[in-house]
């Protein structure tokens, strides 16, 4: 599943193709995917405005001369595809959505598991709909500091991996992140939370955050369906430390990197630098 650095590697793309351009018809090939999809055509003649990210969200912001904004939301699920492509480029296999825009591009959304789900909303209080309420703060923000993570983490017996996945507590940090992560920080991944001390938390969000950084910056992670916009892949998991590795020797110490399951997901870790 596409994670926070997946996502945003997706927004940045778009946002460099198709900003200030407007939709002249867009449509729905089924009637859902993982819920039923918007009427899409309500955005025609309407322009983008900002391509914007919450958690594992794009926000695809609209605005129209005559009419209110309107923001459609979108998540990728587990195999979902943005592709910017000629307009008189015909389908492809799987691709459900099509968005025409008046320069002659056309933004193409694949699907192989039909996981993925969209929604219209008002721009002035997305914010307060169902899927967005109940997140955590944003990792790569200065509000994500140790003083946030302290306070989800005191008194905690739940293992360290499961609060930092936690969307509660903080957004975007996925199953792989969580991982290369704490191995950064030194941390064993089935640490109780209240059990660790402010240094070795302050260590565990700088961690985190120059493991999403790093991810973003390598263009993703394609250990499965992810491509960038351009159809390339992301090259990050060519520098994991732990995640995948099992039976390897850790790089930093020698000792075998170890597998172990929590909350029905792999864990990753290096017995001897984790504790």
């Amino acid at each position: 599943m596409p994670e926070l650095p997946e996502v945003e590697v997706v927004r940045t793309g778009l946002a460099s193709l198709l900003l200030g351009k407007k939709v002249v018809s867009a449509k729905a090939f089924r009637a859902d995917l993982r819920y039923p999809l918007p009427d899409f055509s309500l955005l025609t003649a309407y322009k983008l405005q900002a391509i914007r990210r919450r958690s594992k969200y794009l926000l695809f912001d609209f605005y129209s001369d005559d009419q209110s904004p309107k923001t459609l939301v979108w998540h990728l699920g587990m195999t979902g595809q943005f592709h910017v492509l000629p307009k008189a480029m015909s389908g492809e296999k799987h691709e459900h959505v099509r968005f025409d825009f008046d320069d002659g591009s056309s933004l193409r959304y694949r699907d192989a598991r039909r996981f993925g789900f969209a929604g219209l909303l008002s721009t002035a209080d997305w914010s307060q709909h169902a899927w967005f309420k109940h997140l955590g703060v944003e990792p790569l923000r200065d509000a994500f500091d140790v003083a946030e993570l302290l306070s989800h983490c005191r008194g905690r017996k739940a293992p360290i991996k499961n609060m930092i996945m936690d969307a509660h507590v903080v957004v975007g940090v996925g199953n792989i992140y969580a991982a290369e992560s704490l191995f950064l920080a030194g941390i064993h991944p089935a640490r109780a939370a209240g059990r660790i001390s402010q240094k070795r938390l302050s260590m565990l969000v700088t961690a985190i955050k120059t493991t999403l950084a790093a991810a973003i910056q390598a263009g993703g992670s394609s250990i499965s369906d992810f491509v960038q916009v351009d159809g390339k892949p992301g090259y990050f998991a060519h520098t994991f430390h732990v995640y995948g590795r099992e039976g390897e020797s850790c790089m930093r110490c020698g000792v075998k990197i170890r597998k172990i399951t929590q909350a029905g997901r792999s864990s990753f870790y290096c017995p001897s630098c984790q504790h």
